[in-house]
């Protein structure tokens, strides 16, 4: 990280701003617009231009003051234009207002082939450079104090990443929400922007670049004037208008490379055979194709140089490699003070749905209490520290990681995650032979795993698979809802094993990465193993909380495909699952256990073939072994404290 040279924003420039704030009527502070208006520098639809000509279109909110200002910087690919079928959306103002307020200018910026801004869009290419090159002209303006922080969730914040690693001496800080798409491969994480996990591909983003990746669209002349521009945004904003798509269909059909053809939507990365830049079709990679390193995702043998807030959610796709994400930098950035300066928030909400907590939380059908944040003062908090080198003691007293713990419903902090005393407590899988369905015999032991040889069976077909119910997902266009549902409809399956402990004598905390080993067999050549983390209430109800899947063809590492024979019985090291709950006194521990988690998963159709151009598929009888020579156990980080 480099040092930044820019002097002390002075105290009276901020008591002046405090001053305009504080002066607007309430009338005025009621419509953003008018209120930014009153204090801030509009400019809109400004080209900014990238190293090769190409122009990105940017709208500006800056202090009306002579003094050197820093700035929030948010880059998307999403549609900012305020205006909406002939009316102005003044709502779209708001956080442009709340930068203004306090001391910064607001920059928002769409990406590459979006909306107005000129060149050929590509999800993987062009962040790294693009995101360099703002950040350039931001602090060459003559209104900018040269510090840059960048903002905003999901799509909005996974380019950060990738800028962070190439330390621009103008990004001082960042934070960076609901980031996982921006992931590629860390530690065991092959993720590559949550496009897989597990080795099995997530469907979101099926559904997701169907309406993004708009790749034919009208082009504007190069010598159009600004003017024209903004004019031309009232009424025309080259936005898609794309025909709604019944995900909840769409997603059956096979194969699945012909879906975004099927729903006559645009290939582009996809499944188009020569996408910008990135080496082949999307649908056609493999967890660890070169491909993958070749656009904007940031992987952890690269360096990373910027202070950051990470804010991630319980309920949130990516919240497993998020995590990942902020111990790796922890622990690998080359300078000791970026190292140094890395704080995460965990919330138990859905994917970027932070301020939507209430006094009573419902995420799914679970109450999570007050879950409610002053996110605003945590950010502008943050930035007032890196952006204006105010010793505001937020790095003093702001905790390496605020995680919200579901069912104690508080606010709990630690100096790391795990949590600081968090021990792993391993509970084995056991069964009388019949764990199927809610009713069935399974059980989870601790102490010891079960002394005779046991299995369970089950048969998994990909055209009647399990269907995804609640959960840690995001984006798949209303074909799932995210968020904890109370699970026994779906256990009455004969395809769902079903293990649970006895009641807790006492309450325990599990807070921290959730490991999975399995032993397995299978009749087929391929097959996938989900397992799905639940906490029993004492009247039955069964609350997910997190869940995973394992391709058994990467059972040995994602560099490599091997594939089953019939007979033997396999280790399965099952990706990881991450959670905070408190189990009550006389709640119970389960999971379940199955091969199909549809539509948040492809189904894998058990040939051992390419899986992503087949139409047909085979049945597999499953099996998971228990006993002392096949140890199938879950592994829960618990945390000793004192209640």
């Amino acid at each position: 990280m480099t040092r930044r040279t820019t002097s002390r924003f002075q105290i009276g420039l901020l008591a002046a701003f405090a001053g305009i704030t504080a002066n607007l009527n309430t009338a005025t502070a009621q419509d953003p617009l008018e209120a930014l208006k009153a204090i801030a520098v509009i400019e809109q639809k400004v080209w900014v231009p990238m190293r090769d000509g190409i122009r990105l279109s940017t709208d500006i909110y800056r202090p009306n003051t002579d003094q050197p200002v820093p700035t929030v910087f948010v880059r998307t690919p999403y549609n900012f234009n305020p205006w909406r079928d002939g009316e102005l959306q003044t709502g779209r103002f708001r956080a442009p207002l709340r930068a203004v307020e306090r001391g910064y200018a607001y920059i928002i910026q769409n990406e590459r082939g979006r909306y107005f801004s000129e060149g050929e869009w590509d999800i993987l290419g062009p962040p790294k450079t693009d995101g360099y090159d703002a950040f350039t002209w931001i602090a060459d303006q003559p209104w900018s104090n040269g510090k840059v922080g960048t903002l905003g969730c999901s799509s909005t914040a996974e380019w950060q990443m990738g800028l962070a690693a190439l330390d621009h001496p103008a990004h001082a800080a960042m934070v960076p929400q609901g980031f996982g798409a921006g992931v590629g491969r860390v530690g065991e994480f092959y993720e590559q922007g949550n496009w897989y996990r597990g080795g099995a591909e997530q469907m979101l983003f099926y559904s997701w670049l169907y309406g993004v990746q708009n790749t034919q669209r009208p082009t504007l002349p190069s010598d159009l004037s600004n003017e024209d521009l903004v004019r031309l945004s009232r009424y025309f904003d080259l936005a898609p208008e794309m025909p709604r798509v019944d995900w909840k269909k769409a997603f059956w059909h096979l194969p699945v490379m012909d879906i975004m053809r099927h729903v006559d939507g645009p290939e582009g990365i996809f499944a188009d055979p020569a996408p910008v830049a990135t080496g082949g079709r999307m649908i056609q990679r493999t967890p660890n194709d070169p491909a993958w390193y070749k656009g904007g995702l940031y992987h952890d043998d690269e360096p990373f140089g910027v202070p950051s807030l990470w804010m991630m959610s319980w309920y949130d796709v990516s919240i497993g490699p998020n995590l990942a994400l902020f111990n790796h930098v922890r622990h690998n950035a080359e300078d000791p003070e970026v190292a140094a300066n890395q704080y995460a928030l965990v919330a138990p909400v859905a994917h970027c749905s932070f301020t939507r907590a209430t006094e009573e939380t419902i995420v799914g059908e679970r109450n999570m209490g007050d879950a409610r944040y002053d996110y605003d003062a945590l950010i502008y908090g943050w930035f007032d520290y890196w952006m204006k080198d105010i010793d505001n003691g937020i790095i003093d007293t702001m905790p390496k990681v605020r995680y919200y713990t579901m069912g104690m419903n508080r606010w709990q902090t630690s100096d790391s995650w795990p949590p600081v005393g968090a021990e792993f407590v391993t509970y084995y899988l056991d069964s009388d032979g019949n764990a199927n369905t809610l009713n069935g015999d399974g059980r989870l032991t601790s102490g010891s795993p079960p002394s005779s040889r046991g299995s369970d069976a089950f048969t998994y077909d990909p055209f009647d698979p399990v269907a995804s119910y609640g959960g840690n997902v995001c984006c798949t266009g209303g074909a799932i809802q995210a968020g904890s549902f109370d699970q026994r409809q779906m256990e009455a399956r004969q395809d769902i094993l079903v293990y649970t402990s006895p009641p807790l004598p006492e309450g325990i905390e599990v807070s921290g990465t959730v490991e999975v080993t399995l032993y397995v067999s299978s009749d087929a050549r391929d097959t996938d193993f989900t397992v799905k983390l639940i906490d029993v209430h004492p009247d039955g109800r069964a609350y997910n909380l997190d869940e995973t899947i394992q391709r058994a063809r990467y059972r040995e590492g994602y560099d490599k495909q091997v594939f089953m024979e019939e007979g033997q019985v396999y280790e399965l090291p099952v990706s990881p699952m991450s959670t905070s709950n408190y189990f009550a006194a006389g709640h119970r521990i389960r999971i379940e256990v199955s091969s199909s988690n549809f539509p948040r998963f492809t189904r894998n159709l058990n040939t051992g073939g390419n899986n992503y151009d087949e139409t047909e598929g085979v049945v597999a009888h499953n099996v998971v072994h228990h006993s002392r020579a096949y140890p199938s156990q879950i592994r829960l980080p618990v945390v000793r404290k004192n209640w």
